[in-house]
Formats: structure tokens, C-alpha cells, sequence
């Protein structure tokens, strides 16, 4: 074992096992990623295994839920049910796009300016804070409304794109409090280079912080997608839960008592959020002693 590896253990199989007890232990993780896991099976499979196209007419329009149709049917005789699992697939695809984006654009601008400091700090800096104040929804607002075609993926490359500053910012102030230890100075003087040494020694140390900032990355983008469906500017193409909430609104679902067209997927996406934000929580609890139930 070389000095370095003494001074910064980097996944020590105490501390793995530690961390593992505190999670199987914890209901509001095990709570908030079993919600997150039935709907995302339920994404995954359910079109495969139901099959048929979501967006077809049928010939048993505004019928109630039954037997026949799960969730009952549109004003159009549009299966609700195979919408909502299609949905479920597109608000899932978009969060991971639009979060994975937006966290590898945080992680690199946040390790770079908190690392190096000096001017690469600030210019990168200068940069996050001028996206930070532009308002992310109206430039998303233009460019949707100028897109010809839009789908899932473009819609959650805009959204990465717009969402990463506050995330630079928090691990740009993480990595400032890292770079000062003894084991980065170790690196440093054993000639390690910049990406080296944030790659082996400060990104590992920040693995679960790092975690958790894609888990509000994931939900933040499926909320701002969300709004983008409802009012009109999601995917030309497809189904996804914002898209059901806004046709629901276009052809009156609420006035005409439809209740089952509109509250599923409002009440998956509430679903979603909640139980990512539930998970986060139970991930701090169990990744900060001070907090950790006993």
C-alpha cells in the first residue's frame, strides 16, 4: 500500500458495507426508489407487452375505466393506459438525457474551475453565473417554438444545456474544500496531471455528493419538460405524461368529467419528483453519519 493510497482510502470495503446497512435500513430510500423502480418497469414493459399504437382511434369513446380499457379512453376512443405507459417511457428517456447532460457539463465545469482556480476559474465562473440568470424557460420557450420537429432527445439536449450551472457551482465549492488535502497534494507532487488527479482522488471522495446532484438533475428535468408538454411545445411525435395533461386540457377532460385522463399522469409525475426528492433525503441520511437513524 503506497502513502498516498494510506492518507485516501478510496472505496474501502468497510466503508461500502457501512454504507449498505444504513441503505437497506432506510424507508425513505428504499420508499422513494421502489416508486421510482415500479414506474420505470412499467415504462420499459408495458408497451412491449401490451402493444398496439397509442395514438389510434377507437370506437368506445370517454369510456370509464374497465376490464377492456385499464384507464378508460379519450374523446377520441385513445387507449389511456398505453398512452400512460408510452408516457411514462418518453418522461423517463427525457430525464436521464436532460439530467446526464446537464451533470457531466456540472462535473466538468465544477472540477475544472474549483481545481485549477485562478483565471480558468473565473472565466468559467463568469460563465455559469451569465447561464445562471438567464431565464432557462423563455430561451426554451423560443427554441421550441421555433423547432420544426421536435422529439424526447432534442427536448432533453436544450434542457442540459440550459440546467447545469447551479450544479458547477456547488461542486466548483466541493472541490475547493478537496483540493487543500493531504492526498491531492500527494498526487500533485508525484507529478499526477490536472485530470488525473480529479478523476482518481477528487471525484471518487465526492462519488455519493455526486450522485445525489444527478438525482435532482433527473427530476428537474422532467419537470421542465413537463411544462414545456402541458403548454403546447413538447415532442411533435409520441406520447409522453406532459403531452396527456395538455391534450387532456385542449378537449375540456376537467368540464366533461374525464377524470381519468388527467389525473394518471399528473399523478405519476407528481410520483416521480416526489419520490426522487423522498430517495435524495434517504441518501443523505445514509451518506452522513450525523443524520443516519440508529
Amino acid at each position: 500500500m503506497t502513502a498516498l493510497q494510506e492518507v485516501a482510502p478510496r472505496e474501502p470495503a468497510g466503508v461500502r458495507r457501512e454504507a449498505l446497512y444504513f441503505a437497506v435500513r432506510n424507508g425513505k430510500l428504499l420508499t422513494g426508489f421502489g416508486i421510482v423502480a415500479v414506474l420505470l418497469v412499467l415504462g420499459l414493459a408495458g408497451p412491449a407487452l401490451i402493444g398496439g399504437t397509442p395514438n389510434d382511434y377507437g370506437t368506445r369513446p370517454m369510456s370509464p375505466p374497465s376490464a377492456e380499457h385499464w384507464l378508460g379512453t379519450t374523446t377520441f376512443g385513445q387507449d389511456i393506459f398505453l398512452q400512460f405507459v408510452h408516457g411514462l417511457r418518453s418522461t423517463f428517456a427525457v430525464g436521464v438525457i436532460g439530467g446526464g447532460i446537464a451533470a457531466v457539463i456540472g462535473m466538468l465545469v465544477g472540477f475544472v474551475a474549483g481545481y485549477r482556480g485562478g483565471v480558468v476559474d473565473e472565466v468559467l465562473n463568469m460563465l455559469t453565473n451569465v447561464i445562471l440568470v438567464i431565464p432557462t424557460l423563455a430561451v426554451l420557450l423560443i427554441i421550441n417554438a421555433y423547432l420544426g420537429i421536435r422529439s424526447v432527445a432534442v427536448q432533453g439536449l436544450f434542457i442540459g444545456l440550459t440546467q447545469w450551472p447551479w450544479a458547477a457551482r456547488a461542486i466548483r465549492a466541493q472541490t475547493f474544500s478537496l483540493r487543500t488535502r493531504e492526498f491531492v497534494d500527494l498526487a500533485r507532487m508525484s507529478g499526477a496531471g490536472t485530470w488525473r488527479i480529479i478523476s482518481r482522488e477528487i471525484a471518487p471522495n465526492m462519488s455519493s455528493y455526486l450522485f445525489m446532484t444527478f438525482i435532482l438533475l433527473f427530476g428537474g428535468s422532467i419537470l421542465i419538460a413537463s411544462s414545456l408538454d402541458f403548454i403546447g411545445l413538447g415532442p411533435t411525435e409520441g406520447v409522453s405524461l406532459g403531452l396527456m395533461l395538455q391534450n387532456a386540457n385542449q378537449w375540456s377532460a376537467l368540464q366533461l368529467g374525464l377524470w381519468w385522463w388527467f389525473v394518471p399522469p399528473g399523478a405519476a409525475i407528481t410520483a416521480i419528483v416526489g419520490a426522487l426528492y423522498v430517495a435524495n433525503v434517504g441518501l443523505d441520511e445514509v451518506f452522513n453519519p450525523k443524520l443516519r437513524e440508529t
